[in-house]
């Protein structure tokens, strides 16, 4: 063991307390898919269906929100709020940064819908649309890759909800998974201090995160903080809070936004098409999302999914690559595809001017022709990235963390984020060919278009096809939408999915959007399960890039190895320290604890343990 992988175990075992987080709900095994790599080997359908099973808590979580009657009085406050000239502010870090990035698209779309109409209001739709705003860790660049280090000081989310100005009259939901992160702590304790109003958004017990993690019994103690704990239980993938945790969030979050936006269109337009009863809102919303549920589960839709899973596995498996094609939908598939490489350290998107990183697995595509717009298109306005100053750093961290943190600032500018060319100028640096695939993924509003050999979804599909790939079409909305898909004419030789949602006169279609995730989240989540990146319903290949992600890789090596946590925590910074140069030039890396476990299995040293491996 080198002297600078001994110093930074020791580092992290002086603070590892704060980051033992082993005893909560989200790091738990789920009973239903304990056997879950078996069965995605054995039957892909199967798997599925066990991964939709597990969402069945979701559903649980979110009658009882519903039960509580608590929507109501949160729109109240919300609506309240934005009427006095307030903000909304959405704060959060990897799975709920992504989220937070989400919500605020989602709500700067209805408005860009209503001034598109010609909505016309005091103040203007504009106006209205700039009342939301998202607070990630590391900001919009860690929507594509994981930004080290940042969701693990207070600081950092205090400064990032600071630098908006967060003030009295806003309101701020803080929103972590696990309920123990310091960012988004941070976030909320900065809205405190201006006296915003704050919720904060959690799915763990409120009595474990007290006995466990202090930093969160001060928040859940603190009674000017309002707590929205939405357990649901353990993931179904082992610590995975993308999947059930961000699920439930997502569903209550739009709930509430429903209601508000219900409430002002009802003022702003009385009889207008927006001005519509709330009241109903929160069992409507419980009521499809069952139905919606249920319709995942169907026999002849996982039947076709678990042909997109053997589908992209094999595209995978042969070391090729995978496009995605969306635009409605986009920031939601963007979503899923970039928390693939923290999961199950799969190269993360690749920048079209790097020539040493490993060529990405998947990759996602926009309609817009210059990527700059296209990042307006995905997101809904400009990109906002971390820009901090030498002296804005020095101002929030020792000395001793100051040149590491330095280092990553400067990778995660606007800069550094448009060379992710997600528009249509950066297919020529993603060429497809045979043994590739691509999809699109569609609304029921799109569907229409598909008619049309030039439109944006069918076009790279039909292009993807002649090149030789494998193409496939998941179009998700009501019945009448997705009418015309009926016998795969549309789109020839074409793996056509359809996820149909039930009917609603939701404005923000949350429910289609909750459905979407659920579906994305199960695809991704089995493919990588038969690729072996899953052992049982453990998550082996995770990327150890934060204290709490190298305490569950720690353990995971501890429960694998035999070993006690120090010893454990030891082995995993001598291999992180082997696998560093690699993921730092986002090349291909084995994975660290699979790496650890069959060094202690084989007494081997990291070379010879890799070779095993077979990477």
């Amino acid at each position: 063991m080198s002297a600078t992988s001994q110093a930074r175990s020791d580092d992290f075992l002086r603070i590892a307390n704060q980051f033992k987080l082993g005893a909560l709900t989200t790091e738990g095994s789920h009973p239903v898919t304990a056997a879950l790599s078996e069965t995605a080997a054995r039957d892909t359908a199967a798997a599925l269906r066990l991964l939709f099973d597990v969402d069945d808590d979701v559903v649980r979580a979110y009658r009882a929100f519903v039960q509580s009657g608590r929507a109501a009085g949160i729109a109240d406050e919300v609506a309240g709020r934005l009427r006095r000239g307030g903000r909304i502010f959405f704060t959060g870090c990897g799975s709920t940064g992504r989220l937070s990035i989400q919500l605020v698209s989602i709500w700067r779309d209805f408005w860009q819908r209503q001034r598109a109409r010609g909505l016309a209001c005091l103040p203007p739709p504009d106006a209205w649309e700039d009342r939301a705003f998202s607070v990630m860790a590391g900001g919009d660049f860690a929507l594509i890759k994981a930004v080290e280090g940042f969701e693990d000081f207070t600081a950092f989310g205090k400064k990032q909800i600071g630098d908006l100005g967060v003030a009295a009259r806003d309101v701020v939901f803080a929103i972590t998974e696990g309920g123990e992160t310091s960012f988004v702590i941070g976030t909320a304790w900065k809205g405190v201090a201006a006296g915003a109003k704050v919720y904060f958004v959690y799915n763990n017990p409120d009595d474990i995160l007290c006995a466990h993690v202090e930093r969160s019994r001060e928040v859940i103690q603190d009674p000017r903080i309002e707590k929205i704990n939405l357990t649901t239980g353990p993931m179904a993938v082992t610590g995975s809070t993308r999947m059930q945790a961000t699920t439930i969030q997502l569903c209550v979050v739009l709930t509430v936004m429903e209601m508000v936006l219900r409430d002002l269109l009802s003022e702003i337009e009385p009889g207008g098409p927006c001005a519509r009863d709330r009241s109903g809102v929160p069992a409507q919303f419980l009521a499809q999302l069952q139905e919606m549920l249920h319709r995942l589960k169907a026999p002849a839709l996982l039947a076709r999914l678990a042909e997109l899973v053997r589908m992209e596995e094999a595209t995978y498996r042969a070391g090729r690559k995978h496009n995605y094609y969306a635009d409605g939908f986009g920031i939601d598939v963007l979503t899923d595809t970039t928390e693939r490489s923290p999961t199950y350290c799969t190269p993360p998107f690749r920048k079209f001017d790097d020539a040493t990183a490993s060529e990405s697995w998947a990759f996602l595509f926009v309609p817009d022709a210059e990527t700059p717009a296209a990042w307006e298109r995905l997101i809904k306005r400009r990109p906002v990235c971390v820009e901090w100053t030498e002296a804005e750093v020095r101002a929030l961290v020792t000395e001793d963390k100051l040149e590491r943190t330095l280092e990553t600032v400067r990778k995660i500018g606007c800069r550094e984020l448009m060379r992710f060319k997600v528009g249509l100028d950066g297919l020529p640096s993603r060429r497809l060919g045979h043994g590739d695939t691509a999809a699109a993924v569609v609304g029921g509003a799109e569907v229409v278009a598909l008619g049309s050999p030039e439109a944006f979804h069918r076009a790279r599909l039909e292009e993807a096809r002649r090149a030789g790939a494998r193409i496939a079409l998941l179009a998700v909305g009501r019945d009448a939408a997705l009418e015309p898909l009926r016998g795969g004419a549309l789109v020839p030789d074409c793996l056509t999915i359809e996820a149909r949602v039930p009917e609603s006169d939701f404005l923000l279609d949350g429910v289609a959007r909750a459905g979407l995730k659920m579906l994305l989240n199960a695809v991704s989540t089995c493919t990588m399960v038969r690729l072996g990146r899953v052992m049982g319903n453990y998550m082996v290949w995770l990327v150890p890039s934060n204290l709490k992600l190298i305490d569950r890789a720690t353990r995971y090596i501890q429960k694998l190895a035999g070993l006690e946590y120090v010893e454990a925590n030891r082995l995993l910074f001598e291999v992180i320290e082997y696998v560093e140069p690699r993921m730092k030039a986002d090349q291909a890396y084995p994975p660290a604890v699979g790496l650890a476990v069959t060094r202690v299995q084989h007494g081997l040293g990291n070379e010879e343990a890799e070779r095993r491996i077979g990477w």
